[in-house]
């Protein structure tokens, strides 16, 4: 909580310290004290301050030593420096080092408050986007991406080997093989992982508004532009840009992310400037690209663009020995998301599942999951399945793929 944080005063006028001490207490913070600037580094190593507010004019440590000295004991310390008109070159100057902001002599209460809360309340902003960018980590780790069959294996091993590369990536499959998914992991466990994963479905929209959305507009580019917004393009600058459906962009389109593509940049609606922006693309599409530029559907040289690396995703029929994993993966989420008992498969109904030929890939087996958990008591058995799953021939002997 920002109220109740602990905040280190540097200051080695005793009245000063005291008067900037007093205001810290009045407003809820526990508050340390220190007359200069080696008692500080001692009080700073033992209790570890949420900020520091540093006189910069001191003794024998000023306050832009302290600065750098706080700084190799913690990279991301927060420090606020206080200093007198005459020398605000020199507050400048420690805002270059890393200072947090200054505040000029004499002060305004109210004025000093505001930025402590300020800077708190960024600190507090910064951890809470540090641990969930962590928990999407966890989230799309390799191992969370469910099987072991050696088709799966492959992507994985294949996934590895190009997170760390800047590469355009290409990803094919059916619907519902986890395309999206794949594209995650890669993001989230490359150097970019910290940046934004920004996503856009290429056939959810109409031409004009895809425009808009990858290539943002200024103010007045068309009826209803009341103000400027930024595109996806830029806002995914320093992390990963996933066009799903790239192949249901319309031809006009193709021409333009091409070009941004090749050069790096782009130009937004009713703008005549160019915008730069630095993010890997991964696209993904069920169709089959090279039949769709035989059919001059597709741009051969976007397909070439994108297509530096390519992936193509397994579909679930040629990999059903992963089925019972899956199965008991969806069965333990839906039971815990209903705050029910866990519940069994039975033999019947899980070889059904293994026969079927799952045109709807992983995402039509997780609906079927979640119906058979909502329908089933205790153990899930065939009747709780449709009729087109339980009705397969039973021609699948062993989950090993085998006739």
């Amino acid at each position: 909580m920002i109220s109740n944080s602990t905040i280190l005063i540097v200051e080695d006028e005793d009245l000063m310290r005291g008067i900037i001490a007093g205001m810290m207490r009045d407003s809820g913070f526990r508050v340390l004290e220190a007359s200069s600037g080696e008692q500080a580094l001692e009080i700073f190593a033992a209790e570890s301050p949420a900020l520091t507010i540093s006189d910069i004019a001191m003794g024998k440590m000023d306050g832009i030593e302290l600065l750098d000295r706080i700084k190799q004991l913690d990279s991301e310390a927060l420090v606020i420096m206080i200093t007198a008109y005459s020398s605000v070159e020199t507050a400048i100057a420690a805002l270059r080092k890393g200072a947090y902001d200054y505040i000029t002599k004499p002060f305004i209460n109210e004025n000093i408050i505001q930025t402590v809360r300020n800077a708190l309340r960024q600190r507090e902003l910064f951890s809470e986007n540090r641990y969930l960018r962590r928990e999407l980590k966890k989230k799309y780790d390799f191992e969370s991406i469910i099987g072991r069959s050696d088709a799966l294996m492959k992507i994985f091993k294949m996934v590895e080997k190009i997170a760390n590369t800047n590469s355009s990536l290409l990803i094919q499959g059916e619907s519902g093989t986890g395309k999206e998914l794949i594209a995650k992991a890669i993001h989230y466990n490359s150097p970019r992982g910290d940046a934004p994963f920004v996503a856009i479905n290429c056939a959810a929209l109409p031409e004009s508004l895809l425009e808009s959305e990858l290539f943002g507009y200024v103010k007045g580019a068309f009826t209803g532009a009341h103000t400027n917004k930024m595109g996806l393009f830029k806002a995914a600058d320093g992390g990963t840009l996933f066009l799903d459906e790239v192949s249901e962009m319309p031809p006009a389109l193709q021409v333009k992310l091409l070009r941004s593509i090749q050069e790096r940049e782009f130009i937004p609606l009713g703008s005549t400037k160019t915008v730069t922006f630095d993010a890997r693309i991964i696209a993904a599409t069920n169709r089959n690209l090279e039949e769709e530029i035989v059919a001059h559907r597709f741009r051969e040289d976007l397909f070439y663009r994108l297509s530096v690396i390519s992936i193509t995703m397994p579909p679930l029929r040629e990999r059903r020995e992963d089925i019972p994993l899956l199965v008991r993966y969806f069965v333990e989420k839906y039971t815990r998301a209903l705050n029910i008992p866990p519940k069994m498969v039975n033999e019947e109904a899980m070889q059904a599942m293994i026969n079927h030929e799952w045109r709807g890939n992983v995402r039509e087996l997780q609906n079927v999951i979640e119906r058979a958990v909502t329908l089933s008591d205790e153990i899930i058995e065939s009747h709780h399945l449709p009729e087109k799953v339980r009705d397969t021939p039973q021609t699948i002997k062993d989950v090993s793929g085998k006739r």
